[in-house]
């Protein structure tokens, strides 16, 4: 089982906490999006799309972050021979969780100068593969028109409000579930709270604590519950756990700017 995914792709920890709570090995592979890794020719051959996470078992390949983690659950029932009862409760919190989409979130309370950084490159690197790769320029040109939609997207206070409302809404009734149960669908940490706490080192990561997690007692004592976790820890907390975070990001920093000052792309 092979698993494509960097730690900045909150998916990705989504899946890595999955895996990492049923146990299960595989072989990781980091793919960096900010520094167009996931442009790269192979493997934009394999996934178009050039999303992450990918997951690939035999020739069994997902793309979906809560599709990836619904097919491990079916695997690890079956791997111990067992056959829970099926938990509806989960499954709506998966959906509802995957409802929300972090990207402009991420984007709007990113800092200018850093974002428009970053996409320039992203725009150069898809150029730079339209020419290495003459077969797949039609795909590449269809990612490079989304990073121009995407930089109009964010410049629009609409989408962006809107995308703040959302989370809102959705850490609201996080918050009332919490008041009745220790975990997102019950008692027992469940695959639905491995989608979720990605979500919320999001906000850390973005300095937005005070806004969304502090405000909200129930969610800030299962915040710092689940940093306890051993699967927390390996697929969050390793990379930006306090002075971490800042070892992370001025890792990909100094690639950029490298990368940029010798024009390679």
């Amino acid at each position: 089982m092979q698993l494509y995914h960097h730690p900045y792709s909150l998916d990705s920890q989504k899946v890595r906490m999955a895996l990492e709570e049923k146990g299960i090995d595989y072989t990781s592979y980091h793919i960096n999006p900010l520094t167009g890794k996931n442009m790269n020719v192979d493997f934009f051959r394999m996934n178009p799309s050039a999303k992450l996470p990918v997951f690939q078992n035999g020739a069994h390949v997902i793309y979906r972050a809560i599709d990836i983690i619904q097919y491990l659950d079916r695997l690890a029932v079956h791997l111990s021979g067992e056959i829970p009862p099926v938990n509806t409760e989960v499954h709506q919190w998966m959906q509802k969780v995957d409802a929300w989409n972090p990207k402009m979130f991420t984007l709007t309370h990113t800092p200018v100068k850093y974002r428009a950084f970053v996409s320039k490159f992203i725009r150069r690197v898809l150029i730079a593969r339209m020419a290495e790769a003459p077969d797949l320029a039609s795909m590449y040109h269809v990612k490079l028109r989304e990073a121009y939609e995407t930089e109009d997207k964010v410049k629009d206070p609409d989408i962006m409000k809107q995308s703040e409302e959302e989370l809102s809404k959705l850490l609201d009734d996080v918050e009332a579930q919490l008041s009745k149960t220790k975990y997102l669908a019950g008692d027992e940490f469940s695959p639905a709270d491995s989608m979720f706490v990605p979500i919320l080192a999001r906000i850390t990561l973005l300095d937005l604590d005070e806004e969304y997690i502090s405000c909200r007692p129930k969610i800030l004592d299962y915040y710092n519950l689940v940093k306890h976790r051993s699967s927390y820890k390996i697929a969050i907390g390793k990379y930006f756990n306090g002075w971490k975070k800042y070892r992370t990001l001025f890792k990909t920093s100094f690639f950029l700017c490298v990368r940029t000052l010798f024009r390679r792309y």
